[in-house]
């Protein structure tokens, strides 16, 4: 499975072993899953080189060279479900209601390491056992001058995207983009970012793991033991799926060669909105409706009355129940505070059952424990928007990797044609 595109399981094109051979544009673009326009493409992007040969009427290629590409992941076409792209990655795979990060269960992943292990080895390979994160004192003093200054009304997200901007501005070695020097900013931004944000309950030390020091941001009663293996689980999981919008963005940035502050904050712009990063918020809100008015079946029926949807149920990845969501119901039941949450998100899911096949998604297990532990709407946000960080900066290694500006499609222009008149 580590061997397939996500989501697609296409797997990857094999070794080119000929020597010497000249390939014709058709099969150069057959190794690469391409259209031969695609090829001239390449060529005009300088990733091919092409040549004539004499009395041949089309250009050919060096098979080694179109096998290279191939093996860098040069496909980058339309997919048969419908005008995406397909870009490769070693990184996530959705297959049959499961996801997988580097080829292992997410939620074996999840029951087993912190966020802070899972984040290192997806970037390395390497698991090491109790790593931490701590956050460097010249970057973070920056990032809390620059989020004290916001008004008083400002949100969670407002403030991670101002840290991550004053930490960038801190660092003058962000625009090292080799391997371990991306690595080290990764393990200091995002124990800036959550040490950033104001603090609601008990100081936590920088040594602390970073799920108990983001709870602390975020809630202003003590968590159990049960409710911060929840929202550890919650960041594990959450680390990355796919090419999401914002993932889609961050990797557009890379391509760029955009620092990884820069591509963070990318990450955060395209996170921003209720059909991504902020759909946990809507279903909060949901539930607390439903535990206020002591009805399930009233509040879906405003919902479907209106004309919205349903929040927190059905994904577009997944038939049946969000493996993300399942492992965290799991946990929730040993936390007794989310127990009537946790009732309440039952009862929206059984009510809508009744209209519509929809299964419970991440958003909604994630508003359990947000509503269950007294946390604002944004709560949620804030723990996807953190955990998504360390996807994001695996997404970069990935692309910088990658022939630059490689993620530029071409636009289909509908205007009128040329010349038109002068205004």
């Amino acid at each position: 499975m580590a061997d397939q595109d996500t989501a697609h399981g296409t797997a990857h094109p094999p070794a080119d072993n000929s020597t010497g051979r000249r390939l014709s544009t058709r099969e150069a673009a057959d190794r690469l899953g391409v259209k031969p326009e695609t090829v001239y493409a390449y060529v005009s992007r300088g990733q091919l080189t092409s040549r004539r040969e004499p009395g041949s009427r089309g250009s050919t290629f060096d098979a080694k060279e179109v096998g290279a590409l191939a093996r860098r992941g040069g496909r980058r076409e339309p997919s048969a479900s419908g005008g995406e792209f397909a870009v490769r990655t070693g990184i996530t795979l959705i297959d049959r209601d499961h996801c997988y990060f580097r080829g292992v269960d997410t939620t074996e992943l999840a029951a087993n390491y912190s966020y802070e292990e899972v984040a290192e080895w997806l970037w390395t390979g390497e698991m090491r056992r109790g790593i931490r994160f701590a956050a460097p004192p010249d970057p973070l003093t920056s990032a809390r001058r620059a989020v004290q200054a916001l008004p008083a009304h400002a949100g969670p997200m407002d403030r991670l995207r101002v840290a991550v901007i004053a930490s960038a501005a801190a660092d003058p070695l962000r625009f090292d983009l080799s391997e371990d020097a991306v690595l080290n900013t990764a393990r200091s931004l995002i124990p800036t970012l959550v040490d950033s944000l104001p603090q609601q309950a008990a100081e936590q030390h920088e040594t602390t793991p970073l799920a108990p020091r983001l709870w602390s941001r975020l809630a202003s009663a003590p968590a159990d033991a049960a409710s911060l293996r929840v929202l550890d689980a919650a960041l594990v999981l959450l680390i990355d799926h796919d090419l999401a919008a914002s993932t889609l963005a961050v990797r557009v940035a890379a391509s760029a060669r955009a620092h990884p502050y820069a591509i963070v904050s990318a990450g955060f712009g395209a996170l921003d909105g209720t059909l991504h990063g902020a759909a946990s918020g809507l279903a909060h809100r949901m539930l607390l409706e439903v535990l206020e008015r002591g009805s399930a079946a009233a509040v879906v029926a405003d919902h479907l009355r209106a004309g919205r949807r349903v929040p927190g149920l059905g994904h577009r990845l997944y038939r049946g129940e969000d493996p993300r969501a399942r492992a965290l119901f799991r946990l929730l039941e040993d936390v007794p505070l989310a127990r009537p949450a946790l009732q309440a998100a039952r009862q929206v899911i059984t009510t809508t059952a009744r209209h519509a096949e929809l299964h419970a998604n991440v958003d909604l297990a994630l508003a359990v424990l947000t509503v269950s532990a007294g946390m604002p709407a944004e709560a949620g946000e804030t723990v996807f928007a953190i955990a998504r960080t360390a996807g994001w900066i695996a997404h970069a290694i990935e692309e910088y990797d990658e022939p630059p500006l490689r993620m530029r499609p071409s636009g289909q222009y509908q205007g009128p044609r040329p010349p038109q008149p002068l205004p």
